[in-house]
């Protein structure tokens, strides 16, 4: 990781063109193509698995819920549908919508292509207060906060290790998320070290490797809250991230305060990490790779390639979960399949993207 890969000065800056009206093609066929697909990847994740059901039967399962239709499938197959497969998907999209979204916004807060949740030590935070949680043997809604609020001070750390020499360095910033997410592993790793062989520790190394399998409506509505209300927030200030790409100086001179803004957006990027590590553990690479995929699609406009990037995210982990559960006899965590098939993916984007020069600015 060099100074001038870290420091990419071009690195998600709007074009002249950008400033424009999106094109046709990105306002109308995008759109398009995102809600054929998800609607397509859904239903297949809801039909694949050790009990097969046809997506047709699938499809009038739901339908069924809201316009009452002749039923011609049996009860273990709705069951199989709204009771363990629906909530798993549900939870799967946010959480794969949220951390892709956090790693889109982190890397066009410090413009650099580098940056993700995880590298910046969040999810570590979040991890380690997830972990304490558990290991104290305290309910989900200590197991959210705790998250949330280590979250929070891994970011603390990391901005006030960025401060550490005059002005505020983003190669400074990075390597402080870099020291961050070293020292809360320690701690995570101090945690399963103290932790009872027995009874705890199964349930924090399943926890810290990723899962969607305990999955049910409780989950998905405590992962709801912070997700969309970050990716509510970060979506709505899109617009204003492309104006911040193009430096705190320009940022300054169009009326933005890029300090304020900037820190808006972090605080959201913990609230949706600390709520997807809550229920879901630690999934790596997707907040780093999503939105590489997303840009070389739609271009570094940020109010394109952010919704789209949230759709690339849920479609992404729906498709590594349904993979996580139908590949192998037994389930393979999120962690393993997230890093094994992301980092080829992202070496592979990043030379195709040093060849297209990466960015069309």
């Amino acid at each position: 990781m060099t100074r001038s890969a870290l420091e990419s000065p071009t690195f998600g800056e709007a074009s002249a063109a950008d400033a424009g009206k999106p094109s046709r093609y990105k306002a109308f066929t995008v759109p398009l193509i995102l809600t054929f697909g998800i609607l397509a990847i859904g239903l297949a994740a809801l039909a694949i698995g050790r009990y097969t059901i046809p997506v047709n039967e699938v499809a009038r399962i739901l339908i069924d819920r809201v316009i009452p239709l002749e039923q011609t499938w049996t009860e273990v197959e709705s069951q199989v549908v709204l009771g363990v497969r629906l909530p798993r998907l549900l939870l799967g999209m946010l959480v794969g919508g949220g951390l892709a979204l956090g790693g889109s916004a982190l890397q066009a807060v410090f413009r650099n292509p580098l940056v993700s949740p995880q590298v910046l030590g969040v999810s570590s935070g979040a991890s380690f207060g997830g972990v304490l949680a558990l290991m104290l043997g305290l309910g989900s809604a200590f197991l959210v906060g705790g998250a949330f609020i280590f979250g929070i001070a891994a970011l603390v750390m990391v901005t006030a290790i960025g401060k550490t020499r005059t002005g505020s360095s983003i190669l400074m910033i990075v390597l402080g998320g870099v020291v961050t997410s070293a020292f809360f592993s320690a701690l995570v790793s101090l945690i399963t070290y103290l932790a009872d062989p027995y009874s705890t520790l199964p349930s924090i190394v399943f926890w810290l490797m990723g899962s969607l399998a305990t999955a049910d409506m409780g989950k998905v509505a405590i992962a709801a809250v912070p997700i969309l209300l970050g990716s509510a927030v970060i979506l709505g200030l899109r617009w204003r991230v492309n104006i911040l790409s193009l430096g705190d100086d320009d940022a300054a001179s169009l009326g933005i305060k890029p300090h304020r803004l900037r820190m808006l957006l972090l605080v959201m990027v913990a609230f949706m990490t600390a709520g997807a590590v809550a229920v879901s553990g630690v999934i790596g690479w997707v907040g780093l790779v999503v939105p590489h995929l997303a840009r070389l699609w739609v271009g570094p406009d940020h109010r394109i390639s952010m919704p789209t990037t949230f759709v690339l995210g849920a479609a992404y982990l729906t498709v590594i979960d349904t993979l996580s559960r139908t590949i192998s006899p037994g389930e393979i965590p999120l962690g393993i399949l997230t890093a094994i098939i992301g980092a080829p993916v992202f070496v592979v984007l990043l030379r195709k993207s040093s060849r297209q020069a990466f960015i069309n600015a």
